[in-house]
């Protein structure tokens, strides 16, 4: 990896050399009237294609003397804020965060969210010709602390985020629903870097939680219907989330968090900051320790993260950014649930509470008998379950500025993974010779080893902006199924461990994806007023199989490809602050390399022979429209949409989910989504800001299914599994810049999880409670209550598969919300 990251420095920095003397940065036609200020800055906004929030009440009553000219982006805003009593708080590709200027000369440098009274929470897409909004990192730091980016997304219209625990980050039970797709329909990137599917057990890259520090994270744009034209994904039929980093900070600066909550968790983080050093470069360096207990059942969350982030300016064109990311995180996982054992067994039943009791278990199983109460079925629990990662994920990223017009940026990744996941297996006794327990653990080990590029070009040509880029990933993925020994009568000390030496390999396949991504893109401001977009990217994928241990081997390559994925949008804005926007996005999805699902979960090698040539890769055709409005005190915003979501793709099982879910994969038709959704942002009072937004969306199958041998399913018309029609989100606000709080409620309607729709979950309404005081720019504390009104509900769906009809509910494979939880938090800045 060293040799790559070498060679891409190298080819990089040679575009900028041979142009060094010219380093200047881009330059931007402004023209900025004399006027209010805040309408100066949206002006500004709008004309540099990038969001700007800042905190009102600090120019309030204040005029600028305009701005007119070409200057670089940062030159015209400094010219822009001169005297305005404002400075910047952080600033990244696509967003900057402006505050007010300090009073005292030694207050401390904090690398945090922006706690600016009355700053923008939400940016609702402003500049875009497509569905798009924004959370700005002070949104995600009012949040509990250590929680998941998703979650503050939950927010925006039309996303509804689940999960089994408070803080959103146990992965086996995270799910994201946004206009009928689900979290691996969806593309993922920190830093322009590819997370790929975020699916658990995920083949491709790894959570954004692994990936990042909750406390590092700058702006989290969710695209809902397809994101920038670039982005490094084959997974983003249905929308793209695009998280990014903090930068280290000019000035020195120590930051200091602890948290304590319900269930003993447990959280402690340090950043240092280096400040400006003598030779212009900033580090940052961040630690946590995180330990989250279970609220049903017995075991914990548990995690060791370190972030590190170099900024490096090289002459007046270039700048180099380095990032490394470790993570070594253990988790134990609540088991999964069906309406009938909730019934049966109530809302906090999970594991089964002694190793004795799951061997007794064991062997009733295995040989029969009855169970002792209250269990009605052996298996209705299982003792222990669930899974260690470690991840290592770096870049090196050299943005540079060849000529006055023409700029671009090249990053080098890696990303290494090491996991498994595990559970404590009835069906399977252990042999004699390896412990002699009559439970053993079956066990699921993951190596992931990608490695990738991605270079972008923009050249400013009078009234067009022309963007191209390219992205390359070479991924090997090592999958592989393992019996391991547990001794008789003994308590496993330590359950979540890479075990050695298993008494059974079913299965040990390697998996080689190569993935070249090239794209170009014009935008085009035809007038004052009107702004068109145009582009087309081209996708080719290609997965390779190799079995190295199995019964039944699969070898084989299969490959995704189309040339032709085009985008186009218009964006007409009226003086006022009024805009229209109009889209269409066409999308692929390449095939998952896994055993585990996709292509090559097929049962046997003539079954993938079988479906090799005919299958087609998942695409999507996406229509919206809308209109924004944005004033000083308020954002409004209103779009439709219409998506077509063709060949889609269902594994039909042919043996129990606890055995191997042996599928065959198969082309089973289209669905149709077809949605409005609206957000408000209201700041009507000093100090007070209230926030709204909903969405409808009716996403149906558009065929009935028959599976490969089976009997026609009639799915035609009904509702997609897991999406729920109506999501709402009510928020209110208070922030004097001293004492701060936030009342948040959130709403889904009615889903299901079976593709008959027999199987309904009822809608449900979670309400958070947040406030804090800062005493100090040096001095913190916040708390956070979560499901303040302690409500009972399911939370995640299908998270051991969806199923075609479960009239009774018997089908396990929900996981229910976790009860009212309250965490504190003491922060300390120096």
């Amino acid at each position: 990896m060293l040799k790559l990251l070498t060679t891409t420095a190298i080819v990089a920095a040679a575009m900028p050399a041979a142009a060094y003397a010219q380093g200047q940065q881009a330059r931007v036609n402004f023209e900025i009237k004399a006027g209010d200020t805040a309408t100066a800055l949206n002006q500004f906004a709008d004309q540099a294609h990038v969001h700007v929030v800042f905190p009102y009440d600090a120019i309030a009553n204040r005029r600028v003397a305009g701005l007119r000219g070409s200057f670089t982006r940062s030159e015209g805003l400094r010219r822009l804020i001169a005297g305005q009593g404002l400075v910047i708080a952080s600033e990244t590709a696509g967003m900057i965060s402006l505050k007010a200027a300090p009073v005292a000369p030694d207050a401390p440098a904090k690398a945090i969210a922006d706690n600016s009274p009355q700053t923008d929470i939400v940016v609702l897409g402003q500049g875009e010709s497509r569905q798009v909004q924004t959370v700005a990192p002070k949104a995600m730091g009012k949040a509990t602390a250590g929680s998941s980016p998703l979650r503050a997304l939950s927010r925006l219209p039309g996303v509804n985020f689940d999960s089994s625990d408070a803080h959103g980050t146990y992965e086996a039970a995270t799910q994201l629903s946004i206009r009928g797709f689900l979290s691996d329909q969806m593309g993922y990137t920190l830093d322009g870097v590819p997370l790929g599917n975020m699916q658990y057990r995920n083949n491709n890259g790894l959570s954004i939680n692994r990936a990042l520090l909750t406390e590092n994270n700058g702006p989290a744009t969710l695209s809902q219907g397809s994101g920038a034209l670039g982005t490094a994904s084959t997974s983003n039929i249905g929308g793209t989330v695009d998280f990014s980093s903090i930068d280290p900070t000019r000035e020195f600066g120590i930051d200091l968090e602890q948290s304590y909550g319900s269930e003993d968790s447990w959280r402690s983080f340090v950043r240092v900051n280096s400040g400006e050093l003598p030779w212009g470069g900033r580090l940052a360096l961040s630690y946590a320790h995180d330990r989250q207990g279970k609220w049903r059942g017995w075991g914990k969350q548990e995690q060791d993260q370190i972030n590190a982030k170099y900024v490096q300016p090289i002459g007046d064109s270039v700048t180099s950014t380095s990032f490394l990311n470790l993570i070594d995180r253990r988790e134990d996982d609540y088991n999964d649930v069906s309406l009938a054992k909730l019934k049966a067994y109530g809302w906090d039943f999970d594991n089964v509470p002694t190793f004795a009791l799951a061997e007794q278990l064991a062997l009733i199983v295995q040989n029969g008998g009855t169970p002792p109460a209250p269990y009605v079925n052996a298996d209705d629990s299982v003792y222990q379950g669930g899974g260690v990662r470690r991840d290592l994920l770096a870049y090196e990223k050299l943005e540079y500025r060849i000529s006055p017009r023409l700029s671009g940026f090249t990053t080098g990744y890696m990303h290494l993974d090491k996991g498994i996941g595990t559970w404590a297996d009835p069906y399977d006794p252990t042999p004699a010779a390896f412990g002699g327990s009559p439970v053993s653990v079956s066990a699921l080990r993951y190596d992931i080893d990608r490695k990738g590029v991605v270079s972008r070009l923009t050249f400013e040509a009078g009234d067009h902006k022309i963007e191209g880029g390219i992205w390359y990933e070479r991924n090997v993925f090592n999958q592989g199924s393992y019996l391991y020994g547990l001794k008789a009568g003994v308590t496993p000390e330590q359950f979540q461990q890479f075990y050695d030496d298993p008494f059974k390999t079913t299965f040990r396949n390697r998996y080689v994806t190569n993935t070249l991504q090239l794209d170009i893109g014009d935008t085009w401001q035809a007038t004052s007023h009107l702004r068109l977009n145009a582009g087309v990217k081209g996708v080719v994928s290609t997965n390779k199989a190799h079995s190295i241990v199995s019964t039944k081997p699969i070898d084989g390559s299969i490959q995704a490809k189309n040339w032709f994925l085009p985008t186009a949008g218009i964006l007409y804005t009226l003086d006022g602050g009024s805009e229209f926007f109009a889209g269409y996005t066409r999308n692929m999805a390449a095939f998952v390399a896994s055993t585990s699902s996709g292509p090559f979960s097929s049962s046997s090698q003539a079954g993938f022979d079988y479906i090799r040539d005919d299958l087609k890769p998942e695409m999507t055709n996406t229509f919206e429209a809308g209109y924004r409005f944005h004033t000083r005190n308020l954002q409004l915003s209103l779009a439709g949409y219409y998506v077509k979501f063709t060949n889609r793709l269902l594994a039909s099982s042919i043996s129990a989910t606890v055995v191997g879910n042996q599928n065959v994969l198969q082309n089973v038709g289209s669905v149709s989504s077809r949605g409005v959704e609206a957000a408000a942002n209201w700041k009507f009072a000093p100090f007070w800001s209230l926030y709204g937004s909903w969405a409808y969306n009716d996403a149906t199958y558009d065929d009935d299914v028959q599976p490969l041998g089976g009997a026609i399913i009639a799915t035609k018309g009904k509702q997609v599994v897991a999406s729920p029609k109506h999501v709402g989100n009510v928020e209110i606000n208070y922030d004097d810049g001293k004492l701060w709080g936030q009342a948040t409620a959130h709403y889904r309607s009615k889903r299901y999880y079976s593709y008959l729709n027999d199987a309904p979950l009822p809608g449900a309404v979670n309400v958070n409670l947040s406030g804090g005081y800062r005493f100090s720019e040096r001095l913190d504390v916040q708390l956070n209550v979560m499901n303040l009104f302690d409500k009972r509900y399911i939370a995640s769906t299908g998270t051991a598969g969806f199923v075609t009809s479960d009239p009774n509910g018997t089908y396990t494979t929900l996981q229910s919300a976790a009860p009212r939880q309250v965490f504190g938090t003491v922060r300390v800045h120096f």
